[in-house]
């Protein structure tokens, strides 16, 4: 019933117990899994992961962090994973002015020919943004990247940034940060944004949620991020799940 629509299963705090890890996520009721690359080794692995559990699919792309370091034939790499039946998404891809590894001009470069091949391969695309907002909404408009929507990921702006990405074919996916008490914006467009336009992640191992605040995050806490969706609107976690569930497999185009 719950779909993580973001995970880094890949990353090397999961070397020693992935497995087991799985499989807490399973008996919590985590149905799907879109463990995303960013890099040449974690597009790899999330590659492995995905050929090794059917109810766990892939999304390749690069990090603005790491533009700087993306070359023609990582393009091309990321093209050609594209057509594999696991692949979902292109990303996680954006903008990021919080760090200083890649310039501006370069993150910006490297988002755009992504998006572009996006729309080339009719994939949605995961939106990386940190300290970026209005860049990032720059791009989206100039790219036309409504033509293949996708997720704006671990979405900490403002109501009137969310419905700009909505109205831009994009959902609105919250993390644990939903879950912390002080998280004034992340409860305001969980509360106010329609649930049709809302999914839900854990971008583990990283923000882990309340009450495990501090520890390594996993899948199976996606749990506390739709009890905190829930609480906020007046229903049921069940409902959270099922309806985001409904979102990320429509959008992602995945059927069973």
């Amino acid at each position: 019933m719950l779909f993580d629509t973001h995970a880094h299963l890949n990353a090397a705090q999961f070397e020693e117990d992935v497995e087991e890890v799985i499989e807490r996520a399973r008996a919590e009721g985590v149905s799907h899994i879109v463990v995303v690359g960013f890099d040449r080794p974690t597009i790899a692995r999330a590659m492995e992961l995905a050929e090794s559990y059917d109810f766990i699919y892939a999304a390749v792309g690069w990090h603005p962090v790491d533009a700087v370091d993306m070359t023609d034939d990582d393009l091309i790499m990321i093209e050609k994973l594209t057509s594999h039946p696991k692949v979902v998404a292109l990303g996680e891809m954006g903008l990021d002015y919080y760090w200083d590894k890649s310039p501006k001009d370069i993150q910006k470069e490297v988002f755009r020919k992504q998006i572009r091949l996006a729309k080339k391969v009719k994939l949605p695309i995961i939106i990386h943004n940190r300290e970026a907002t209005a860049d990032i909404i720059e791009i989206l408009r100039e790219e036309n990247a409504a033509e293949v929507g996708g997720i704006m990921h671990c979405f900490s702006g403002s109501l009137e940034v969310a419905r700009q990405c909505i109205e831009m074919n994009f959902y609105i996916s919250f993390g644990g940060p939903v879950t912390f008490k002080n998280a004034k914006k992340p409860k305001e467009v969980a509360k106010e944004i329609p649930l049709e336009h809302l999914l839900i992640e854990t971008d583990c191992p990283y923000l882990t949620p309340h009450p495990f605040r501090g520890k390594r995050n996993e899948p199976s806490y996606v749990k506390y991020v739709a009890e905190a969706i829930a609480e906020l609107k007046g229903i049921t976690w069940e409902e959270v799940a099922q309806k985001t569930s409904d979102n990320a497999k429509r959008l992602f185009g995945i059927v069973r």
